[in-house]
């Protein structure tokens, strides 16, 4: 039986992931978002416990060091578009890892299979893009009922709601 991919989790994550990645691309440092991944590839080395609170980490860390294949890159957009998640064997053949971010990738994985199949979504969709003009619906990735009522991509990455008195750290952050 196949499991799903939580849609809502990995919008949000990429949302996330591409606000840093944005923020680090500058001409006047090509070398400033490199050493910010290096940087969360290091930290998260050091602590895979920052996982469970900093979940775009995994995506920054390896981002640009993850490659999907031409013959991969139909079955990423089925998976996506079906919001199925791939089995490990399916998984484990769609991507190819810089050899220097195997220790990281064996890492996450002995902690959790599903956070790095997720953090490769997140990656596969930020270098596969939605065309220009087009709507998510237009991709195909399920819309979630919570975005009616205002809720998107700055939705919390469990998907879950606030308990009672709990104070959500990301709605009330202003710059």
């Amino acid at each position: 039986m196949k499991k799903t991919l939580d849609l809502a989790r990995i919008k949000a994550l990429m949302s996330d992931a591409s606000e840093n990645i944005e923020s680090y691309r500058d001409v006047d440092q090509p070398k400033a978002l490199e050493q910010f991944t290096g940087k969360m590839k290091a930290l998260l080395l050091a602590d895979m416990s920052m996982l469970e609170f900093m979940p775009e980490y995994l995506p920054l860390a390896l981002y640009g060091r993850v490659q999907f294949s031409v013959q991969a890159k139909p079955a990423w957009r089925n998976w996506i578009g079906q919001g199925e998640q791939p089995s490990w064997d399916e998984f484990k053949t769609s991507v190819a890892f810089n050899n220097a971010d195997l220790p990281l990738v064996k890492a996450v994985r002995a902690q959790s299979e599903d956070t790095l199949i997720e953090a490769c979504a997140v990656l596969y969709l930020l270098d596969n893009p939605l065309p220009r003009g087009a709507r998510d619906d237009d991709y195909a990735m399920p819309r979630d009922e919570d975005e009616d009522e205002g809720e998107n991509a700055d939705a919390d990455y469990d998907g879950g709601e606030d308990e009672e008195g709990e104070q959500d750290m990301y709605n009330e952050v202003r710059f």
